[in-house]
């Protein structure tokens, strides 16, 4: 393979022990152990909800154009992962697991194009401890098992980085540096498909950052500019333009609100200290982060026998997503998650130089961490709260202390074994023992559905509710309710964050409780859910009602 980067040799790097029998069994384990909880949890509001709704609407309306949130214009986010979610829907039913597989699959395709890349430039056991480091990484494992955008943007930026620093290290010219070129900017047309022009910003800042650091001019004619910009508009644009032409009110609130007014003003109301994502970073990279803390030096010093210095690269892509999203008047934790490819690829590459004394204290700190955490969370008590009942508390605790104990006797496995073994050995250990902690925890989460999802409510539902019915919402909008229903709800005095949508077609509400009063007295037969609040107000004022299931702080009544 031409113009790769080497890494040094060691004791305890021994690429020729990794076999491909040794990567199919472990591609299987991980294949089994991270689609493990995908399906057996409720889906939780408000982001799974909304998602899954979104995609549910779309298959049901067979408008794969206009999104669509509770039957109303919903313009914050491009239709890649409505139509994946929409179309895993027609293969596997209307599932928690069908709503869930677009952020599982990309999810997994990201680590293992961590291990690709690694190998490629690093060496196989680079390559093996990056998708190790990558799919045990806190934040990345949560929101792979999640129904959220940003898994999908990371793996789709992910993409975009690989095949640019593959294509850079492939000789001048050659057909490989086309080809890779040809991969970054598909990955970035369907990344602009999957969260918008977030997608062009990222790489752009980060090529800007990495030339003033390395204080070179850029090589344009090695980025296929032409064809790149061309494989961009060809992929990309048909919807953007399509989805404009037939809601002319989208190109204003899709790029000016939810990009410039999102980035320069607290519109959204999610604004947080510049220093944010600093915390969030290092917790997201857990177990990692002490080792990840280690390498950025080293990264930086490490020489390479290629022009592109592929290290430096990631890590102007990491200072590049930080620096833009701290700036920004609009944060939450899982828009950094597309660092966290890039930092375990340098771990990975770390790892093979580490001397085994420094990673054997690092097994035995972090195995004290696992084993105290079991114990506190087996004898220390948790008070209840209005959120958190003891019930809730004991049926959580079990699981959480089986992962706690699972992640910190594998640790200390590997600690132990760390004289007989390779290092990237003890890595794969402890990530593939993360990985199983951190999906018991997840699914021992589901404790917490009665708060968090419509699910329960849903269920008590069914029997009362049917087609023919209005149903209406009061002064609430549980997102995963819709989903579970299988229906949509009449809004009643709520906008929150569907406020444009109803601009646009204020007959799909009832703007206030006097309308609903006026509604709800001429119907033969309705369902209304809303909060303690307003169905002790209604009843006040002798509204017949009928109480017939309820959820955390929510009343599900029929019209008698």
């Amino acid at each position: 393979m031409p113009n790769t980067v080497t890494t040094p040799s060691s004791p305890n790097f021994r690429p020729s022990t990794v076999n491909r029998q040794l990567l199919t069994l472990l591609l299987l384990v991980f294949a089994l152990l991270w689609i493990a909880t995908l399906g057996s949890r409720a889906l939780l509001h408000p982001d799974e909800g909304r998602y899954a709704e979104i995609a549910r609407e779309m298959l049901a309306s067979g408008d794969w154009l206009t999104p669509r949130l509770n039957g109303i214009k919903y313009f914050e986010k491009p239709a890649l992962q409505y139509w994946a979610t929409a179309g895993a829907y027609t293969i596997f039913g209307q599932n928690e697991f069908a709503a869930r597989f677009w952020c599982g699959l990309t999810s997994f395709l990201g680590v293992l194009l961590a291990y690709y890349v690694g190998a490629r430039l690093y060496g196989r056991a680079a390559g093996l401890m990056a998708a190790a480091i990558l799919g045990s990484s806190l934040l990345y494992f949560i929101l792979g098992h999640l129904n959220t955008l940003d898994i999908g943007l990371a793996f789709f930026l992910e993409v975009a980085v690989a095949g640019f620093m593959l294509a850079q290290t492939s000789p001048a010219g050659s057909s490989s540096e086309r080809r890779w070129m040809l991969v970054c900017w598909l990955g970035i047309a369907l990344a602009l498909l999957s969260k918008g022009i977030v997608a062009l910003v990222l790489p752009a800042f980060t090529l800007v950052l990495y030339h003033v650091m390395q204080r070179e001019w850029p090589m344009w004619r090695r980025w296929h500019l032409l064809t790149g910009l061309g494989i961009t508009l060809v992929v990309a644009a048909p919807w953007f333009v399509a989805v404009s032409i037939a809601n002319p009110e989208f190109p204003g609130f899709f790029f000016i609100h939810e990009h410039f007014a999102r980035f320069l003003t607290d519109v959204h109301r999610r604004d947080e200290p510049w220093w944010y994502f600093g915390p969030v970073l290092l917790a997201g990279a857990f177990p990692w982060t002490a080792l990840w803390l280690q390498s950025i030096g080293d990264s930086w010093r490490t020489a390479e026998s290629t022009t592109f210095h592929t290290r430096r690269f990631l890590l102007a892509w990491i200072v590049a997503n930080m620096l833009f999203f701290s700036v920004s008047h609009s944060k939450l934790p899982p828009y950094i998650v597309p660092v966290l490819p890039a930092s375990a690829l340098l771990l990975g590459d770390f790892l093979t130089r580490i001397r085994p004394e420094s990673l054997s204290k690092h097994w035995a700190a972090l195995s004290i961490f696992w084993f105290a955490g079991a114990v506190a969370l087996a004898f220390v008590k948790v008070g209840a709260s209005r959120s958190i009942s003891p019930e809730v508390v004991a049926a959580f605790r079990p699981w959480a202390v089986a992962g706690f104990a699972l992640a910190g006797g594998a640790t200390a496995v590997a600690w132990w074994t760390m004289r007989r073994r390779p290092v990237w050995w003890t890595v794969l250990l402890v990530g593939f023992a993360t990985l199983a902690a951190q999906s018991v925890l997840l699914q021992g989460f589901d404790a917490f559905r009665a708060t968090r999802s419509g699910y329960d409510l849903a269920m008590q539902l069914r029997h009362y509710d049917a087609p023919d019915k209005s149903f209406y919402s009061v002064g609430v909008y549980e997102q995963t309710l819709p989903f579970y229903l299988r229906r949509t709800l009449t809004l009643v005095d709520y906008r929150g964050e569907l406020d444009f949508g109803l601009q646009q077609e204020p007959e799909r509400e009832l703007p206030d409780l006097a309308s609903f009063v006026q509604a709800w007295n001429t119907e033969k037969e309705a369902l209304a859910v809303m909060s303690d609040e307003d169905f002790a107000s209604l009843s006040a004022q002798g509204l017949p009602m009928s109480v017939v299931a309820r959820g955390y702080h929510i009343v599900a009544v029929e019209k008698p």
